[in-house]
């Protein structure tokens, strides 16, 4: 038993996991009489339950082996996925840093996991002193990590990720959603380091697919086996890994769409801080911007009443809302808003 299988549970590990057809049969061509799929029609046949050349696509972008790559159907899959893998419910835990993204809580509840919330600093930063005190309880099995964080827009202090790395035996998600607008980088390099580490990155930000629902995790072989084991045998549509494959033939218009992005993001952020009812603009990695504001319940009503929908993170963040870099015309839409909303 090696140092992963130690951390999954028990009915996971002894789980006889379900065989499709494409399981048995992984050849390209031939007369296919064995998916009881209708032989007509053209989406008619099951989609590769592996997604091997969306993945190989990957590999080559990514510079990860594919076989430390797993796809799930959104990165949303992949966070239920660990909990349900390395966590017993009703007995184990799980820790976050607050505020942070929603779907970590809503997981944890429908794994009956119980949750710790360590608040990060007024940086929005990780206190490693006050996260160390759990790290020792054998009951916490993950720690999930944003970053860069939302709703925040910050990256965590490199240093601040690794101390955990080296002192927690469980499992360490850190999910990179928006690291395509970072100039920080990716932990995705240290997995072979810690075989504890599982790095998520997504096709719905920066590269454009957020309807294809394709989430990324990097990590070591043995969790990639234990994540195919337990997720349902076609969980990417075909459609969506053909998409997924299309756009990565786009690396030009990606790269072009992040830089543009990444400096309407400084233009934005420059122009907001000198609006009158704005406290603070947050500094962020991502493709969006925190503001603190004076009354952010009146602002996100003003800019909804006009057609202009963010998101209000008051309860969250106090005073705060966040605000998705849009198009240039978009932002400039955005600014004649809010000025005539400061009058």
């Amino acid at each position: 038993m090696n140092d992963i299988d130690k951390l999954v549970r028990k009915n996971v590990r002894d789980l006889i996991p379900y065989s499709c057809a494409r399981d048995e049969f992984q050849g390209k061509g031939g007369i296919f009489l064995d998916a009881n799929e209708n032989p007509y029609g053209n989406l008619n046949r099951y989609p590769d339950p592996y997604q091997r050349e969306l993945k190989s696509a990957i590999s080559k972008l990514k510079g990860i082996p594919e076989e430390n790559i797993f796809l799930g159907n959104g990165s949303d899959e992949i966070i239920d996925l660990t909990y349900r893998i390395f966590c017993n419910p009703c007995s184990d835990k799980a820790l976050t840093f607050t505020p942070t993204y929603g779907m970590y809580e809503v997981s944890a509840g429908i794994n009956d996991i119980e949750l710790i919330r360590v608040p990060l600093t007024d940086g929005f930063q990780i206190d490693t002193d006050s996260v160390k005190q759990f790290l020792s309880d054998p009951s916490l099995k993950l720690v999930i990590i944003c970053s860069p964080n939302n709703p925040t827009g910050n990256s965590m202090i490199n240093s601040d990720i690794e101390t955990i790395l080296m002192n927690f035996g469980g499992i360490v998600l850190i999910d990179e959603a928006y690291m395509d607008f970072s100039d920080k980088e990716s932990f995705k390099r240290l997995i072979n380091r810690y075989p504890n580490l599982i790095v998520m990155q997504t096709f719905s930000k920066a590269l454009g697919l957020a309807a294809a629902r394709i989430g990324m995790a990097f990590t070591n072989q043995a969790v990639v086996q234990y994540f195919n084991k337990m997720k349902p045998p076609y969980n990417i549509s075909t459609i969506n890994q053909k998409a997924a494959i299309e756009k990565l033939t786009m690396i030009e218009e990606y790269h072009y769409q992040v830089n543009k992005i990444k400096a309407e993001r400084v233009r934005l952020s420059v122009v907001l801080s000198k609006m009158p009812f704005v406290e603070e603009v947050y500094p962020s990695d991502a493709n969006f911007i925190l503001v603190r504001t004076i009354n952010a319940d009146a602002a996100y009503k003003y800019l909804v009443d006009n057609n202009i929908i963010i998101r209000n993170r008051n309860r969250v963040v106090p005073g705060c809302i966040r605000i998705t870099v849009g198009t240039e015309d978009e932002n400039k839409k955005l600014e004649e808003a809010l000025n005539k909303f400061a009058l």
